[in-house]
């Protein structure tokens, strides 16, 4: 389902949205990458000829396309990449909402094909799921997000707005970019890591398609687009964020082997938080309301009731903060907690970080 653009600061000046769902009366209501079976993959941009980046434009075009779908739920529509020739599809956890089954409609066209949902993961905002009747599948290349390089062409294709099949172009922005998404219904505010910026347009709708090199490799999942509150929430033209391949099939695969993610791949404190406020009334740090028993937390000492002021030497005034710095950590490893106890006294630990389960409760 499509949703109006929730706030979220963005460098001061802009704000994300997810990219989301079109409306259903929308204008057209009619973990390694690896290359999937079956997929098409165009030659590299090699020639000097002037025209070369548009035939390039349209080799790719023409190869991706039949591996992008319109996924559509009971109140909205939204993008998939097909996955594999089992008919498994990865989207945007956000596209798929709350909604357990589907129509999946072909770039290639043919009649809606029903799907259902193998299973969600909200917190890195990916979902997997599989189309009753898989045949025909054009299954997508899927390609090393890690060897992308800042001012590379890219596409983003999908279904934005409910214009099926509709390609936009840019680069490569900027790379390794954390961004949070808005939690709203049916999304609890995921925290994308090494996120790809992009200048190619995503718009409402254009979420879990597919952002493309010109060698026809889906190299990130466009999932979130920049908004400006000065202009009543109006879009910020060139400001877009996928999450990178290597992440989208990293999930996907897990999900696709056993039906759900065994390995998140964030750390976690092993605490139950909450943003708390200074004197002034302006987030001051994180509260502490619950410890999880056997977590790193309570082995360090850490309470209820104590506040969580900075981890790492960084800052960290809300829990949104706390998130971002946690999702650049690896589990396993472990963080320099600084504290401030119910006393008014302060105190520095060092806490064992753990893995975030797939439903954190903190």
């Amino acid at each position: 389902m499509e949703r109006p653009p929730a706030p979220l600061t963005l460098l001061a000046a802009a704000v994300l949205a997810l990219a989301g769902c079109s409306p259903v009366a929308g204008p057209d209501t009619s973990r390694t990458a690896a290359a999937s079976s079956g997929a098409t993959t165009p030659a590299p941009v090699t020639e000097n000829d002037p025209l070369a980046l548009e035939s390039a434009y349209e080799r790719v075009i023409s190869a991706v396309l039949p591996s992008i779908v319109q996924i559509n739920t009971s109140t909205g529509l939204g993008s998939g990449v097909i996955y594999d020739t089992s008919g498994h599809i990865v989207t945007n956890a956000h596209v798929v909402g709350r909604a357990t089954d589907f129509q999946v409609t072909l770039a290639t066209g043919g009649a809606p094909r029903r799907a259902r949902l193998v299973e969600s993961f909200p917190l890195g905002d990916l979902a997997v799921i599989k189309v009753d009747d898989p045949s025909g599948l054009r299954p997508a290349t899927f390609g090393d997000s890690g060897k992308l390089r800042v001012g590379q062409i890219v596409l983003a294709m999908g279904n934005p707005l409910g214009l099926g099949s509709s390609v936009t172009n840019g680069i490569v922005s900027a790379l390794g970019r954390t961004v949070t998404e808005p939690a709203e219904a049916g999304s609890p505010g995921a925290t994308i890591t090494g996120a790809i910026q992009t200048s190619a347009a995503i718009n409402p709708g254009n979420s879990g398609g597919a952002l493309v090199d010109l060698s026809g490799r889906v190299i990130g999942i466009p999932t979130l687009a920049a908004t400006v509150p000065e202009l009543g929430g109006g879009a910020a033209p060139g400001i877009g964020f996928a999450i990178p391949s290597n992440t989208a099939t990293d999930i996907a695969g897990q999900i696709v082997k056993t039906g759900r993610v065994t390995n998140t791949r964030r750390a976690a404190l092993g605490v139950t938080v909450q943003t708390v406020a200074g004197p002034d009334g302006r987030p001051a740090g994180v509260g502490v309301v619950g410890v999880t028993r056997g977590g790193g937390a309570e082995k360090a000492g850490v309470e209820p009731g104590d506040v969580i002021v900075s981890v790492d030497g960084t800052r960290v005034p809300t829990t949104q903060a706390l998130s971002e710095l946690l999702a650049s950590l690896d589990p396993g490893g472990q963080a320099t907690v600084e504290l401030l106890r119910p006393d008014g006294s302060t105190t520095t630990v060092t806490v064992p970080l753990g893995e975030l389960p797939t439903n954190p409760s903190g």
